[in-house]
């Protein structure tokens, strides 16, 4: 079988060592290799970056195989390149404040998460928990596309035993309310019929995005997965508001974030 190939960018910080931890312990349950990227502005840079990047990985004692690589360019494009040119199956994430040269946060991870074709997961301070993503929180709105990460998710729910907490947003008009049941039923079907255990819970339609981290935190969640809407939006990730809200959540509630793929088939390219 060949070998999964997680990505880590490392800018040399805490919460970059922090989306490591989380991708090793993910990493353990598939026996998946991991590249931690680091990208610099020059040639010259690259020594200094490589020993740095070397004595950080020192540090982490696991049987994970960790390959550490230095490249020239910029973040917004070179990270979605390189995981593309290693066909990844996911990329962790550190997002903070404005220390350190990513500079990931609120819209400039959506721009580096825009650029690449391959999911990502976000993380913030929080450690991983020792069952790693055992409950996951899945926003399903009526967008035709938010369908798509269905079929990622259940790929980590199977390999990694988690549970799938499905929130739709409770509508008035009865027309949305018959595309939300008919949502229901879909994410119903899909999951059990892969095995994964699922509940479903409807949540006020006005504050959707707020609901649902609120919804994540009341069941003790591990991970929160939603699409990004912006990857065909004109404005690119300045509208990303709602996206921005989930993935910096004062929770610190680890974010899969999922492009959707274009395809003249509609949502069901995912499950072909």
């Amino acid at each position: 079988m060949e070998t999964k190939t997680y990505i880590v960018p490392h800018d040399f910080s805490s919460v970059a060592d922090n989306a490591l931890s989380h991708a090793i312990s993910t990493a353990k349950s598939i026996d998946a290799q991991i590249f931690v990227l680091h990208v610099v502005p020059k040639e010259k840079s690259i020594p200094e970056a490589e020993t740095k990047l070397n004595e950080i990985l020192s540090k982490f004692d696991t049987t994970v195989k960790i390959i550490p690589k230095v490249r020239v360019g910029n973040i917004f494009d070179d990270i979605g390149d390189f995981a593309a040119e290693h066909h990844a199956e996911l990329i962790f994430m550190g997002t903070h404040g404005t220390h350190g040269w990513q500079h990931i946060t609120g819209s400039n991870a959506l721009k580096v998460i825009t650029h690449s074709e391959v999911p990502f997961i976000i993380v913030q301070d929080r450690k991983i928990r020792e069952n790693g993503y055992r409950d996951i929180v899945v926003p399903l709105d009526l967008n035709k596309e938010t369908k798509q990460k269905l079929a990622m998710v259940a790929n980590l729910a199977t390999y990694l035993k988690s549970r799938v907490h499905v929130i739709t947003p409770d509508e008035s008009d009865e027309f949305l309310k018959h595309k939300v049941k008919a949502n229901i039923q879909f994410a119903n079907k899909f999951f059990k019929e892969r095995g994964i255990e699922i509940t479903a819970t409807l949540a006020n339609s006005g504050n959707f995005d707020k609901e649902v981290v609120r919804h994540a935190v009341a069941i003790d969640a591990d991970l929160i997965a939603i699409m990004n809407l912006n990857k065909n939006n004109i404005f690119g990730a300045v509208v990303a508001n709602n996206e921005t809200y989930v993935i910096t959540n004062d929770a610190q509630i680890p974010t899969l974030v999922v492009n959707p793929v274009d395809s003249p088939y509609g949502s069901g390219v995912m499950y072909s």
